[in-house]
């Protein structure tokens, strides 16, 4: 059903948080800058009114994620410290201290799993608005961008053949037992202690044993696919749909081959791709590819998209380009990228200016711009060790598209954050500190010459 509101009304034997809070923190201060109803309104028709128990209160579980991805936690680890922070409650709505967790972290779950990154791209629209309404964020800095790519990994184990053909073998093994298919035997103990050996053997470099025991997992693994085939007409029911899939699965990693393309790297998340992006110290990286774009001079994160297939950098940037205009509203003039974007065959919107040599005739302005291409890195990298960008634990290709959009959410809203800090204190030093010297001064100059220019 649709979500239900929060009453937080004034109770005798609960504390209020405004006498407990400072009002002017800054997370005080920005729980007031969103249009909550708005988010309301946009979230709350993908509920329906007709079946099931009402959902928890938009404003709370909205407020959840900001948090989430601002301070780069878990949901079980955001739910156990929002009990704990009388900020993160008022940000959340509630307006009396609470004692208990407000929702199950699963919860969080089932709201991403509906809502969709579609949905979601609202709260990323309301970080821009509020930057743009605290003249934080200019429509200069809107309309010169620079866009990169990067690796959002996906949190798998690294894929040796080994592994995967004992996770394929278990994995096959146990949907086949719930399915009700009696299998000759499941061969879960013995191909886990030829896991077992072969990782020894490896680390003892001794690579013939070691190769032997990945041979006879391979061999497991196809006598199970050919049972289960020959047996697949006794399942009928909600398990056949997903044990077809997994045997088409186990038939593409049993045939697959060292220099084949488009290989299978992960049991429970078969979309994942080897990309390489020519780091020394990472040379392969298993994920998805994220187009980022960034403000040139001011760094907000403007756009963020997760792309499946490892496309070639330059096919991406026109995809990048419209994402971005949908978020801001504004078409950029000029679009900064590396040396990997050339040959990009952008139509319009904008003109690229790929990374290298600086024209002789350019002028000291545009000289500027160029050479901050180059501020999108450590923004990616702050993305990334801050905002869960490094590793994602989100299922499927919607949960890299969900992933990504929070990182950039929380790296808005962080600096949402340290600008809202900065402004009061310099609030505070002119009111504290700076108008009462003047104030001084003034009388001073005042008591001092006033006298001498009557008198003249």
């Amino acid at each position: 059903m649709t979500p239900k509101r929060t009453e937080d009304r004034p109770d005798l034997f609960h504390v209020a948080l405004d006498r407990v809070i400072n009002l002017d923190h800054p997370l005080a201060k920005l729980a007031e800058e969103f249009d909550w109803e708005l988010i309301r309104s946009e979230i709350e028709p993908v509920f329906c009114d007709t079946n099931g128990r009402p959902g928890a209160d938009t404003r709370l579980v909205i407020g959840l994620f900001y948090l989430k991805s601002t301070f780069n936690l878990s949901d079980e680890q955001l739910v156990g410290r929002w009990v704990e922070n009388p900020y993160w409650q008022w940000f959340c709505g509630f307006r009396t201290m609470q004692h208990e967790p407000p929702i199950d972290p699963t919860t969080l779950t089932r709201w991403r799993s509906r809502l969709g990154a579609e949905k979601l791209e609202l709260l990323l629209k309301q970080t821009l608005e509020i930057a743009r309404d605290r003249k934080l964020l200019k429509r200069q800095d809107m309309s010169d961008v620079n866009v990169d790519t990067t690796v959002q990994p996906k949190a798998i184990a690294f894929p040796t053949d080994s592994r995967l053909y004992f996770k394929m073998s278990r994995t096959l093994a146990r949907l086949a037992r719930k399915a009700g298919i009696r299998l000759r035997q499941s061969y879960i103990r013995v191909a886990r202690g030829l896991l077992v050996s072969q990782s020894r053997y490896a680390h003892a470099k001794q690579y013939g044993r070691a190769k032997r025991s990945e041979v006879r997992l391979r061999v497991i693994l196809g006598r199970l696919l050919r049972d289960i085939s020959r047996k697949l007409d006794q399942c009928s029911g909600k398990y056949r749909p997903g044990l077809e899939a997994l045997l088409a699965l186990g038939e593409r990693l049993w045939k697959q081959q060292r220099k084949d393309k488009n290989k299978l790297y992960s049991v429970h998340e078969p979309h994942v791709e080897c990309i390489s992006k020519g780091k020394a110290h990472k040379r392969y990286e298993f994920g998805c590819k994220v187009s980022v774009a960034v403000a040139n001079r001011s760094n907000w994160v403007l756009g963020v998209q997760a792309l499946h297939g490892n496309p070639f950098d330059g096919h991406t940037l026109t995809g990048a380009v419209h994402h971005l205009v949908s978020m801001t509203g504004v078409k950029p003039e000029r679009i900064f990228v590396d040396k990997g974007y050339q040959g990009h065959g952008h139509p319009g919107l904008g003109k690229v200016h790929v990374a290298g040599r600086i024209p002789k005739t350019a002028k000291r302005a545009f000289r500027k711009l160029l050479r901050r291409r180059s501020v999108i890195e450590p923004t990616i990298g702050h993305m990334k060790s801050d905002h869960r960008l490094e590793r994602n634990f989100l299922k499927g290709k919607e949960g890299d598209r969900i992933n990504a959009l929070m990182a950039a959410i929380g790296y808005n809203l962080a600096k949402l954050l340290r600008a809202f800090g900065w402004l009061d204190r310099i609030v505070t030093l002119w009111s504290d500190y700076i108008l009462p010297l003047a104030r001084v001064i003034l009388n001073g100059w005042v008591n001092q010459f006033l006298p001498r220019i009557v008198a003249a």
